[in-house]
């Protein structure tokens, strides 16, 4: 981010005959307010995407009116509606926890924007452990929404809360386990270069490295999907259980800023496997047929689809399910992966 901020500055007279201080500080905020615009342009997209890949499958039309043909405004004016709507607080709530929940899941969701490389070098922060920060500032998430779930003072809140406390802090182990796979073998925790590390086509892609890490790859997908609570790993916010769980209480822009996380957290999720496991900005061929940004950009959006795919076809698995699956399940087999990639470095050392 710091030779961003550099270009800025010097390419502007403006902000050269500002103090330094105060020039470094202007372009910081502009580069904030990038990622804060590309995360609800995502979340906006996805929202009008999901609505339309689920009426594919149920065999409907999904929005139709709002915005032409395709219905392409009508979640821009759900969110207006949002804006518009009374921000009702229950009388017996804690009003401090209760109106900061959602801003501290709006955040921890907006940090991991500024370190996702969308192209070779075109990341907003180019950090030596960019992967490491994000699973550190990710995992923040958890705390609004525990703490949103308990400031409610509903049960149903309570509820909600709690699961996903004891959910995500779970499933954030087989996560992390399946990246330090990758890690091992790129040999750095800096995204950007281990994009680079996968170019030349897609066999030098580290899913399809080693058996290994294919295996990963998958491990990976199924764990991120829990931690962000997708469906069938949504039980947080069960609604034939919890009513709508820990945003229950939570009306417009504060209801707001939980949606606006939760569908920006698949651009996340997606963007980490296409950089850990498929080629980030990398062409499938030895060469770049289209852009860098616009390969990445293909492959997240084949992976949000996925996601979307599973949420109308899978059913909802229940808590000892949910929780038997992490610990039992992938927790296990992402620790014999790790060790199979050791035990093959040591003995292919270099491939």
């Amino acid at each position: 981010m710091k030779e961003w901020v550099d270009g800025l500055v010097e390419g502007s007279s403006l902000l050269q005959s500002l103090p330094i201080e105060v020039s470094y500080f202007l372009a910081m905020v502009f580069f904030s307010l990038v990622a804060v615009g590309w995360m609800a342009i995502c979340a906006l997209f996805f929202v009008w995407l999901e609505r339309k890949v689920s009426a594919r499958i149920q065999s409907r039309l999904g929005p139709v009116y709002v915005g032409g043909r395709f219905g392409w405004a009508q979640t821009p004016a759900d969110a207006l509606k949002l804006l518009m709507k009374e921000d009702l607080v229950p009388e017996s709530a804690d009003r401090l926890l209760f109106n900061i929940a959602p801003a501290i899941a709006f955040m921890a969701t907006l940090l991991t924007f500024v370190a996702i490389p969308i192209g070779n070098g075109l990341v907003i922060a180019d950090l030596d452990i960019g992967i490491f920060f994000i699973l550190a500032v990710s995992s923040l998430g958890v705390i609004g929404i525990i703490m949103g779930g308990w400031a409610s003072n509903s049960k149903w809140s309570l509820y909600g809360g709690m699961r996903a406390a004891s959910q995500i802090v779970s499933y954030e182990i087989p996560v992390a386990l399946s990246l330090i796979g990758v890690v091992m073998i790129a040999g750095t925790l800096n995204l950007v270069e281990i994009g680079r590390g996968q170019a030349g086509g897609i066999w030098n892609w580290y899913l399809f490295k080693s058996p290994f890490l294919f295996a990963a790859g998958i491990v990976y997908f199924i764990a991120a999907l829990a931690e962000v609570n997708r469906t069938p790993f949504d039980l947080p916010e069960a609604e034939s259980e919890l009513v709508s769980g820990y945003n229950t209480e939570y009306s417009g822009m504060k209801f707001a800023f939980f949606f606006l996380a939760e569908f920006a957290n698949l651009f996340v999720i997606s963007a980490v496997a296409v950089v850990m496991f498929l080629g980030a900005w990398n062409s499938f061929l030895p060469w770049q047929i289209l852009p860098g940004p616009i390969w990445f950009l293909g492959k997240v959006f084949f992976l949000v689809l996925v996601i979307m795919w599973l949420r109308w076809t899978l059913p909802r698995l229940r808590v000892d399910q949910l929780m038997h699956t992490c610990w039992k399940v992938l927790i296990p087999i992402s620790m014999v992966l790790l060790i199979g990639v050791g035990v093959q470095m040591w003995l292919f050392p270099g491939n």
